[in-house]
C-alpha cells in the first residue's frame, strides 16, 4: 500500500472503530491492514491507536493525525477528480427505504452500474437515522423534513400524499368530509425514528397545514408496516400516493380527505459533514436526482 493507501485505510480505521470493518470496506485483507498501520506507526515514531478486545480508538496523537489525513484526502481527491479521465470506482455503501428502492432506484439501477462497472455497490434497507460514520455507510436516502439533521442533504424529490383508510374502517367509522369530522376517529401511529412520539396527521386548510393528532391503537416504525396497518384496518394513514395506487385501484384503500392534502414529502440524499463528497458518492447522488427527476417528474 502506497502512503495515500494508508492514510484512506487509517482514516477508516478510525471512523469504523475497527480493523476488520476499515479492511473490509476498502476490500483489503485484515493482515495487510494490521501491517500497514504498524509501518505507518513505525514511520511516524508516534502510537496513533490504541487497540482493546472491542474497540480501536485514536491516540492523541492519532487524532491530530486523523484531522491532517481528512484535510489531504480531501484535496487529493479534488484534484484527481479535476484532472483524471478515469471512472469513478471502489466501493459504495448507500442505505434508503424499501419502498423508494423499489419503486423508484432498483428498476434503474442496471443503469447506473452499466455506466460506473467499477464502483461495487452496496445497498442496505432502513429509514432511521443512523451514524454513517460508524456504520462505514456513505450516504443515505430518507423521506420528510431532515432540517434538524447533522447531515448534509441534498433534496432530490418531493412526492404528494395522500390520506387513505380500508373500506372497512371507514364502514366502522364513517368517511370524513373535512378534518373537523375526526372526532371519533383513530390513526395509526408513525413513530419518529428521532424523537419516538408519533407524527401527526396534517391538512392543508386555506394556505396553512394544520396538525392533528388523533388516538391510536398501534404504534409503527417503517413504511411497509404503516401501509399494512391502513390495509389492515386499524387507522388512517397518510402516504406518498406511488406507494399505494395498486391498493387504491383495487379497492384496498380509499382516499380521503382529498380537499384537503397532507403537505407534500420531501426526498433528501444526506451525508456526512466531516466526510469529504468523494467522486463515486458524488455521481452516484447526481443519477439518483435524475432518476427522481425522471421518473415522477418531482423537481428537486
Amino acid at each position: 500500500m502506497d502512503r495515500f493507501d494508508t492514510m484512506r485505510l487509517f482514516v477508516r480505521i478510525v471512523e469504523r472503530g475497527s480493523f476488520a470493518e476499515a479492511a473490509r470496506d476498502l476490500q483489503v485483507p485484515r493482515p495487510t491492514a494490521t501491517q500497514a498501520i504498524q509501518r505507518l506507526e513505525t514511520h511516524l515514531g508516534v502510537r496513533l491507536l490504541e487497540r482493546t478486545t472491542r474497540k480501536v480508538r485514536p491516540t492523541l496523537d492519532g487524532s491530530l493525525y486523523h484531522e491532517r489525513c481528512v484535510r489531504l484526502i480531501a484535496d487529493l481527491d479534488e484534484v484527481e477528480s479535476v484532472f483524471r479521465s478515469a471512472k469513478p470506482k471502489g466501493p459504495l455503501r448507500v442505505d434508503m427505504q424499501g419502498t423508494v428502492a423499489r419503486h423508484y432506484v432498483l428498476p434503474a439501477l442496471p443503469g447506473f452500474l452499466a455506466r460506473f462497472p467499477e464502483i461495487s455497490l452496496s445497498l442496505s434497507e432502513g429509514d432511521r437515522m443512523i451514524d454513517l460514520i460508524t456504520e462505514g455507510v456513505d450516504c443515505v436516502v430518507r423521506s420528510g423534513d431532515m432540517s434538524d439533521s447533522s447531515l448534509i442533504g441534498r433534496r432530490i424529490a418531493v412526492f404528494d400524499q395522500v390520506t387513505l383508510a380500508s373500506p372497512a374502517y371507514l364502514e366502522r367509522h364513517g368517511t370524513p368530509a373535512t378534518p373537523d369530522d375526526l372526532d371519533g376517529h383513530r390513526m395509526v401511529a408513525y413513530a419518529a425514528s428521532t424523537t419516538g412520539q408519533p407524527y401527526p396527521l396534517d391538512f392543508r386548510m386555506d394556505g396553512e397545514v394544520r396538525e392533528i393528532s388523533l388516538p391510536y391503537d398501534i404504534v409503527v416504525r417503517g413504511a411497509e408496516i404503516y401501509t399494512a396497518s391502513g390495509l389492515a384496518g386499524l387507522g388512517l394513514i397518510q402516504v406518498p400516493r406511488y406507494r399505494v395506487e395498486h391498493q387504491i385501484a383495487a379497492g384496498l384503500l380509499v382516499p380521503v380527505l382529498q380537499v384537503f392534502p397532507p403537505a407534500p414529502m420531501p426526498v433528501s440524499v444526506l451525508y456526512p459533514r466531516s466526510r469529504h463528497l468523494s467522486v463515486r458518492v458524488r455521481v452516484f447522488i447526481d443519477w439518483l436526482a435524475d432518476v427522481f427527476r425522471t421518473r415522477s417528474g418531482d423537481t428537486a
